[in-house]
């Protein structure tokens, strides 16, 4: 089945492809393999590319872009473009020189996608991560609210086509979804989600509002330090997983990304590795049966890879409700 026109309705119209390229790479990995990795990920029929001014690769991954147009591999209105607003932009006033310096960035007209990265604002400033004498992150506080306010307004003036949210529980999506003089509602929740975080819960309530789940860390996770819990087990190494995906003739990550299709959630894969990259795409090449799905939900556990400690005990930290 090709790559390319696997596609799921966003609430707004638009559509979002169901595979998408994530580009996030650790610190120690040069800027550069992130533009070989996307105009690879482009060539093989990604179609939807997935960044974050957080990433601090934009530059790249727009030149990435850009020269598959120029090449002729793509239109610009062939791919699906997301961006997202980083935790020190929340204030609402922050929120279009952000998303337009992301577009700088890119050296592209519009973002396809542009949502809340995480929903703790921190301290406003050029700083990524904000740091007091102790060397802890300080936060800030903000109404999501007029936040998502800004976000429609970037929506109206053409930034970005459509606007969602990334790591909410579903209080803080009812807030939005429930605010008076709503606009437009998400899109979409970009959440981790993996056979041990299935997000059924969270998946329902988005579902029961016309909100797509995507996937990040749908693989487990890279165990990038500071961020990650080094602690879990690993999830590619699960008995379960191994066994189906022996039967079925297929990799465990590919059984763990096509049983996220196989629910209907939208799916990002994260590799530099092209043999990799290539090896994903083979996720629509079979279908898991009812019995499989039902033994991979069995294998939930409700690990979190990416804590996101920073955010703990503020007000707005997502991960303190169940989902």
């Amino acid at each position: 089945m090709d790559l390319k026109s696997q596609k799921v309705k966003l609430n707004d119209g638009y559509f979002i492809p169901v595979l998408g390229f994530g580009t996030y790479a650790p610190e120690e990995v040069p800027k550069s393999e992130a533009l070989e990795a996307t105009k690879f990920a482009i060539e093989i029929g990604f179609r939807h590319i997935d960044s974050a001014h957080l990433y601090q690769n934009e530059e790249q991954v727009g030149q990435a872009i850009r020269s598959k147009i120029a090449d002729g591999t793509v239109k610009r209105e062939d791919i699906f473009y997301t961006s997202k607003l980083w935790c020190t932009f929340l204030q609402p006033d922050l929120v279009r020189p952000a998303l337009e310096k992301s577009l700088k960035d890119l050296q592209l007209d519009y973002v396809d996608l542009y949502i809340i990265h995480f929903p703790v604002a921190m301290k406003t400033g050029e700083e990524l991560l904000p740091k007091d004498e102790n060397g802890k992150i300080i936060l800030d506080s903000v109404d999501l609210c007029r936040t998502w306010e800004a976000l429609e307004k970037c929506k109206d003036a053409g930034l970005t086509k459509s606007i969602g949210v990334s790591n909410f529980n579903h209080k803080q999506l009812e807030k939005i979804l429930n605010k008076p003089g709503l606009k437009y509602k998400p899109v979409c929740n970009q959440v981790e989600c993996h056979p041990y975080l299935n997000q059924s819960k969270l998946l329902n309530f988005c579902k029961s509002h016309d909100i797509v789940l995507v996937a990040y860390s749908a693989l487990g996770s890279q165990r990038v330090k500071g961020w990650m819990n080094q602690n879990h087990p690993v999830l590619l190494e699960d008995p379960v997983l191994c066994a189906i995906a022996k039967k079925n003739k297929q990799t465990p990550a590919l059984v763990a990304l096509r049983y996220q299709i196989q629910r209907g959630i939208v799916v990002l894969i994260k590799s530099f590795n092209k043999k990799r990259i290539k090896e994903n795409t083979q996720v629509f090449d079979f279908e898991l049966s009812p019995e499989d799905m039902k033994a991979i939900d069995g294998i939930n556990r409700n690990i979190r890879y990416n804590e996101i400690l920073f955010g703990v005990g503020h007000p707005d930290y997502p991960f303190s409700e169940e989902y």
